[in-house]
């Protein structure tokens, strides 16, 4: 692949000499390198470009030939699982009945099972119950079912999985997409509180009469312009069971910028943690301790969180439950804090309301964060969310 990677930089007209390529081949040697692609990305660029130039022509080239790698190596450390092993060849047709049966094992047997199988498993597997592979019922792969395992790999089919080993790359929210409606933002209007502040750039016409009166000659009286002082941060839930609503979430986000002038937004997955994030090209590299937010942006703040509240319950409750890392802290820890803080803070689903009950982490999160606080993605649903945030 990195020789593919050289000889397509030179088809390009890319200047690489076979100097600079190998410069980075040894940078991979040496460890110099994460396994974060992102980070390979930056060693690439910076070792086989030299003039700024070539810069958009070397990022169409790597997103040719590294499409789809996310990472360079495994989770855990040097171990890696083959991907032979994780080629989908056999997927199970299972019965209601045969589902229901399944039983999920407890989240901390989930992970040290893991840890064994990596160490006994020796070759490729498909629609078993314990090894690692595809199909199938095991806890371990893809393109099978579980009530609660860990997916390595492939695409999500079932959203069962309560840790997935991929490292996923999510699209930023698009903030200019114009509304087919005007009603989502008539609804966010209810959240206004107007100053005046600024330069003196408006006419006050009212002062300027009455000076004008005064005075005997036209006396022109300027002011602040009139703005809408209310101070927002919106935490988008991004990515896996959120896809669908990505429409819904662009149409509120871009609402959202031209209704309030002081707005801040950030990026979660699932539950928000220790860090949080504004771009999520960069997230890895670029993430925002959520402590430093807190301590940034005082409690006067609204805080509107955007997310289906669907996940595995161990998101919330345990730490090591994230989905995509290791947490130190759960995720319920995170949620009451954000709440402490921010006391203005109302959740918007974009999931059918009458799903909600059928949902435990739905349920939980109603519970850390108060049960009137959570409101349905609608025209309906923010106009109530407004009323909430304005008492």
């Amino acid at each position: 692949m990195l020789h593919h990677f050289f000889t397509e930089l030179r088809a390009a007209n890319i200047p690489v000499t076979t100097r600079e390529y190998l410069t980075l081949l040894e940078a991979l040697d040496k460890g110099a390198i994460s396994p974060d692609i992102e980070h390979f990305y930056a060693v690439s660029r910076a070792a086989l470009v030299k003039d700024e130039k070539n810069f958009d022509k070397f990022d169409m080239v790597f997103g040719h030939v590294f499409k789809g790698v996310e990472v360079l190596s495994g989770l855990f450390g040097e171990e890696e699982i083959p991907p032979d092993w994780l080629e989908a060849m056999l997927k199970r047709q299972l019965s209601e009945e045969e589902m229901a049966e399944l039983k999920a094992l407890p989240f901390d047997e989930l992970m040290e099972t893991l840890k064994k199988r990596l160490e006994e498993q020796e070759k490729r597997h498909e629609g078993g119950s314990k090894w690692i592979g595809t199909g199938g019922t095991s806890p371990y792969g893809h393109s099978g079912y579980n009530p609660a395992g860990v997916r390595i790999g492939g695409e999500s089919q079932n959203k069962k999985a309560v840790k997935v080993w991929q490292e996923r790359r999510y699209k930023d929210l698009d903030g200019d997409r114009e509304l087919g409606t005007r009603n989502l933002k008539v609804a966010l209007r209810r959240l206004r509180k107007f100053a005046r502040d600024g330069a003196l750039d408006e006419l006050d016409l009212g002062g300027t009469i009455d000076a004008t009166a005064k005075q005997g000659w036209l006396d022109v009286i300027m002011r602040p312009e009139r703005r809408n002082a209310i101070k927002v941060m919106v935490l988008f839930d991004i990515g896996g069971s959120m896809d669908p609503y990505v429409h819904m979430c662009e149409e509120l986000f871009s609402a959202a910028r031209s209704t309030f002038k002081n707005l801040e937004y950030f990026y979660f997955h699932n539950c928000p943690y220790e860090g949080v994030w504004t771009s999520n090209l960069r997230r890895r590299a670029e993430t925002v301790k959520t402590l430093d937010i807190m301590h940034k942006y005082p409690h006067d703040w609204k805080v509107i969180i955007v997310g289906d509240a669907a996940m595995a319950p161990y998101e919330i409750t345990h730490a090591g439950g994230s989905v995509e890392h290791w947490n130190e802290e759960a995720g319920a820890v995170w949620l009451k804090r954000i709440v402490d803080t921010w006391p203005h803070l109302i959740w918007l689903n974009p999931q059918p309301e009458e799903w909600w009950d059928y949902s435990h982490s739905t349920r939980i999160i109603q519970d850390l964060i108060g049960p009137d606080r959570m409101f349905g993605l609608t025209l309906e649903g923010v106009d109530e969310a407004m009323k909430e945030l304005t008492r």
